[in-house]
């Protein structure tokens, strides 16, 4: 059976930069409470002339160039997201139709923070089962939109940005598959803990809930997803994490085990940007040459619905 590798990564940011004396300016905060509690310095946010899907568009297209492609070379076009508030045309349908692409299979994946890395696994398993040979996997939310900037528990938390991948048939992946199998799934009693609900749609979570969760419940199921894979915590050379919390990454990055691995620590720029987080902040390391082309990466999502879903890749 074919396996896949991803080729390149890609991703896109709004110019506009909101520090944490820009938000104290807005609610009863400060730059030092927020950067003791969840790291976070700045975060991008689109203005409302940037859609969800131009956001994934800018991001798609410096993936398929650094790939040495084009648009049309591209059947199938997976975009995770959480802020689509259209329902049809669905953000894949409006990025192919931006990017101006034939007539790939398009499909939105909604699972809120983990949408990145279960839209890589189900291209993966698309193209192991014979149905794409190249596909574009996105992640991209705008959650300025949805978040309510009069309430500081969740204002200081937010960004909005995109990140691709450009996934291919791999048939020589062998014993080293470029993308491993994924291990994912969900505890649905506590799926309250995070919402996007109402009209208009608003952010909420219960934070301690899911601080406790993310940091006692994960790190076992990350070491199982390297097993998975066929390496040891200690082989990976970098940890790519949700981008939700300096406070969570960081004790959840040391209880994997993973001693010899870049950390991705975007969120102290970019805040958390939901299903981007992962692409966005792997794309970064990549593009800065933290991480060498061919080495084992951990991509690990978690969040809404607490759920989750990792695998290791080996890096473009």
């Amino acid at each position: 059976m074919t396996g896949s590798r991803v080729v390149a990564l890609g991703h896109y940011q709004p110019a506009k930069v909101l520090t944490n004396q820009d938000l104290a300016a807005m609610v009863d905060t400060s730059d030092e409470w927020i950067t003791s509690r969840v790291g976070i310095r700045t975060r991008h946010v689109g203005g409302p002339d940037e859609p969800v899907d131009e956001l994934a568009a800018h991001a798609a297209a410096k993936a398929l160039a650094s790939a040495g492609l084009q648009p049309s070379d591209i059947d199938m076009v997976l975009v995770a997201t959480s802020t689509a508030i259209d329902r049809s045309p669905s953000m894949s349908a409006r990025v192919a139709a931006r990017l101006g692409m034939g007539s790939p299979a398009v499909m939105d994946i909604n699972v809120v923070c983990s949408g990145f890395t279960h839209a890589l696994a189900t291209a993966d398993h698309a193209i192991r089962a014979g149905a794409a040979t190249r596909a574009l996997v996105i992640g991209a939310d705008k959650m300025g939109d949805i978040v309510d900037w009069t309430d500081r528990s969740t204002c200081v938390l937010m960004g909005d940005g995109a990140g691709a991948a450009v996934v291919t048939a791999d048939p020589d992946g062998g014993d080293r598959p470029g993308i491993g199998p994924v291990l994912w799934g969900s505890v649905p009693e506590m799926g309250n803990a995070v919402r996007i609900e109402g009209t208009p749609p608003r952010f909420a979570q219960e934070g301690q809930s899911v601080y406790r969760w993310a940091t006692t419940q994960l790190p076992p199921i990350a070491r199982k997803v390297c097993e998975r894979a066929g390496v040891t915590p200690e082989d990976l050379a970098a940890v790519v994490l949700h981008q939700a919390n300096l406070r969570i990454i960081e004790p959840v990055a040391r209880k994997i085990g993973a001693v010899n691995a870049v950390i991705a620590r975007d969120v102290v720029d970019s805040g958390n940007t939901s299903a981007a987080s992962i692409p966005m902040a792997l794309s970064k390391l990549v593009e800065r040459g933290e991480v060498e082309s061919g080495a084992p990466a951990l991509l690990f999502g978690f969040g809404g619905n607490l759920s989750y879903a990792g695998q290791v890749i080996r890096c473009p």
